[in-house]
């Protein structure tokens, strides 16, 4: 591995044009150091270190603060720097790399302040902003000891008063629950029995006397162990009127409107932690010599590298998308949230899973045995992720919900053609975040999944004029057939009020196995022409990415049917290896990384 250079790092490598996002991220990690500097204070030792006292990096989440982190959780029109989501995401996803404890304990601030920015007034969002600029941490009390996941079972109340609302109950496994300055709270205000029996109330605890407040003890944790994972109890706690968040009985729809943001933004954890895991495997294997060969060179070795590659990048191109229909597709976050922190997360853990394999028995060594014990550590926080704002059951459930509506849609194929250029072209101007057109449902259905057959249409043109193999047609028509065949058996679907029947589940899942799959072929479609040379640019030329996400995606979509066996994953090692090599992010676009030697 080899030094980046930070001059390089702010201009892109051959002078080739970066994507913002990733310069902005890329700047993020320059300005901490390199994380291999066991001098650094964000560095993997300290890190490791960490993690194993199980000590809260409140050292390293003030050095974020420092360096302007918060900022970017504040929307600009409240003060702040946050006009891209796509920003977020990569600026977290370069803090998730290093640690993912880091990151799940610096970014709750803006899961914490985000039903404010969603639902609040803008006197309420300016105090929010104002406060979060001036370095408080906000928790989001959303779940319960005995309720989990059902937010309708709550019951923690908040009682009208002549001032405000008197709250009683406790709220449990909240992250930053004890450390953080403000708590955003959902609480009961109603007993009609439905979704308007909640309001929410962002909270001071400062100003909350004992016995009014009560921090209940941090959970001890498998992974994030440093994280403050904990529970807040109130008794009468008297709270101002000022501290109701929109409409009292809004509440309900403001949390859902909010997870349709945050649930995107998970994502960033998982790519972060693929980075990471991919880094470690993929340098082992790179190094270490078995049989008097490199570990890379053996085909078993070089099949589970390519098949994790390749998943990662299939998981980067649907965030990429799916960030980008937060300002371009906005009415339909409904579906693609819950698809994206459905998938994303799942093929996350497998190749983390495949990549451990690689490793042998150095991926469960801990402490400084085996570079600080990282591939333990990354393996064991990542799966929580898959719990955070929505377990992978409840947004599959979420998906099944909507069933019906998706299935009309995808028969009709409407397509908000504005929407998914911006969404699918990196270099569109992406309009405003515009909250007022957050919807519950996603009436117009998924535009990606429904331009499918477009996509596929314009690949199969390319295919025939020689500028694309023909391999990558014929998958790309492949998915198209499985897409339409899963069109069919959504139509006849008919959904049950109380069991869910576990092929309900299959459909959703093999319909976010077909969003995945149109985000991969309009992504490329509409950015091949963008990378020019070095590292990774083999990647884009000849559909090399994109060709590989479809043969992996394929055994989601038709489970059964057999792919045809050539070359395409084996095509992706020597582009791996030269990523590595050159000291940039194994990634679809460039991102020079700042670290050392091996």
């Amino acid at each position: 591995m080899t030094h980046a250079d930070p001059d390089r790092a702010a201009r892109g490598r051959n002078d080739r044009p970066a994507h913002p996002a990733y310069l902005t991220a890329a700047d993020l990690d320059r300005r901490l150091g390199d994380p291999e500097d066991d001098g650094r204070l964000f560095s993997h030792a300290r890190c490791a270190a960490l993690d194993e006292r199980e000590e809260f990096p409140l050292d390293i989440c003030r050095e974020l603060d420092v360096l302007g982190l918060p900022a970017h959780y504040v929307p600009t029109a409240h003060g702040g720097t946050l006009d891209s989501y796509e920003q977020v995401l990569q600026l977290m996803r370069a803090v998730a790399r290093r640690d993912l404890t880091v990151a799940i304990a610096h970014g709750k601030t803006f899961l914490g302040a985000v039903s404010v920015w969603v639902g609040g007034s803008a006197e309420q969002a300016g105090e929010l902003a104002a406060a979060v600029l001036g370095g408080a941490v906000v928790s989001w009390g959303l779940t319960e000891r005995d309720h989990g996941s059902d937010l309708l079972a709550g019951e923690v109340r908040a009682g009208r008063t002549t001032d405000g609302y008197l709250v009683n109950g406790e709220k449990w496994l909240i992250n930053n629950a004890n450390r953080g300055h403000l708590i955003c709270l959902l609480a009961r205000t109603a007993d009609e029995g439905g979704a308007r029996d909640f309001s929410l109330l962002m909270i001071d605890k400062q100003r909350l006397g004992r016995p009014g407040y009560r921090p209940l003890p941090a959970v001890r944790l498998h992974g994030i162990r440093g994280a403050d994972i904990s529970g807040a109890a109130f008794t009468d706690a008297e709270v101002p009127a000022t501290a109701l968040v929109g409409a009292e009985g809004s509440g309900t729809e403001t949390v859902l409107k909010s997870l349709q943001l945050t649930r995107i933004l998970c994502a960033s954890l998982s790519l972060g932690a693929a980075d990471n895991a991919l880094d470690l495997a993929a340098g082992f294997a790179l190094e270490r010599e078995s049989y008097g060969r490199r570990l890379a060179e053996l085909p078993q070795t070089r099949r589970m590298l390519a098949e994790s590659y390749a998943d990662v990048l299939l998981a980067e191109a649907v965030t990429l998308v799916s960030t980008r229909s937060i300002h371009a597709l906005t009415g339909e976050l409904a579906v693609v949230s819950a698809v994206t922190k459905y998938f994303v997360p799942t093929l996350v853990d497998e190749a983390i899973t495949r990549l451990g394999t690689v490793l042998g028995a150095r991926s469960l060594l801990a402490d400084g045995t085996h570079r600080h014990g990282r591939f333990q550590k990354v393996q064991r926080d990542h799966r929580i992720v898959g719990i955070f704002d929505g377990n992978t059951l409840v947004n599959l459930h979420a998906l099944i919900n909507q069933l019906p509506l998706l299935a009309r849609q995808l028969k009709r194929r409407t397509v908000d053609a504005a929407g998914l250029a911006g969404a699918a072209d990196l270099a569109a101007p992406l309009p405003g975040f515009d909250r007022d057109r957050l919807s519950l449902l996603p009436r117009t259905g998924s535009s990606l999944l429904q331009a499918l057959a477009g996509g596929v249409e314009e690949l199969t043109a390319l295919a025939a004029d020689g500028a694309v193999p023909d391999s990558l047609a014929r998958r790309a028509q492949a998915v198209r057939a499985a897409v339409d065949g899963l069109a069919v058996e959504l139509a006849a679907h008919r959904p049950t009020p109380v069991e869910v029947p576990a092929a309900a589940f299959a459909l959703a899942e093999r319909y976010a196995a077909g969003y995945a799959a149109s985000a991969a072929i309009h992504l490329w479609l509409r950015n091949r022409a963008a990378p020019g040379p070095g590292p990774g640019a083999g990647l884009w030329a000849e559909g090399l990415w994109l060709e590989a996400a479809l043969a992996r995606v394929l055994g989601r979509l038709a489970p059964g049917r057999p792919d045809p066996q050539d070359d395409v994953l084996d095509r992706l090692v020597p582009v791996l290896t030269e990523q590595l090599r050159a000291g940039t992010l194994p990634s679809l676009l460039h991102y020079p990384l700042v670290k050392g030697a091996a």
